[in-house]
This record gives structure tokens, C-alpha cells and sequence, in this order.
């Protein structure tokens, strides 16, 4: 009587660290999945910054070529 009640015991034993160790792992599933999720979102708005800036120097390039080719046609058309 006594070695099936620790038997029994024993395995609901078992069955509890399983069930712990099951969710243990889905915990560190969800937290490596969100790990991912903030690193992709910091690399996309990384990315986004640079695309900003790029365009700003762009713009401002081209606001200076077409000044400039503005003023040099005109001196060249008042000349």
C-alpha cells in the first residue's frame, strides 16, 4: 500500500515538473520572440534615420545645383 501511494506521488510529481518545464519553455519562447521583434524595430528605425538624412542632403543638394545653374544662366543671359 505504502509503495503505490509513492509511486503515485512520484508521478504527479513528474507530471508537475513537466508541466512547469512546458511552461517555462514557452516563457522563453515569448521572450526570445520579443527580443527579435525589439531588434528588428531598432534596425528598421535605424534604417528609416538614414533614408531620412539621405533624402534631406539630397533636397539640399539639389536646392544648391539649381540655384547655382539659375544664377550662372542668368549672368550668362545678362552678360
Amino acid at each position: 500500500m505504502r509503495m503505490r501511494q509513492s509511486m503515485a506521488q512520484l508521478e504527479r510529481s513528474f507530471e508537475q515538473q513537466a508541466a512547469e518545464e512546458k511552461a517555462r519553455r514557452r516563457e522563453l519562447r515569448r521572450e526570445a520572440v520579443e527580443r527579435t521583434r525589439q531588434r528588428r524595430r531598432a534596425r528598421i528605425e535605424q534604417n528609416q534615420k538614414a533614408r531620412f538624412f539621405l533624402l534631406l542632403f539630397m533636397i539640399l543638394a539639389t536646392v544648391v545645383i539649381v540655384t547655382v545653374a539659375m544664377f550662372e544662366t542668368l549672368a550668362w543671359l545678362m552678360g
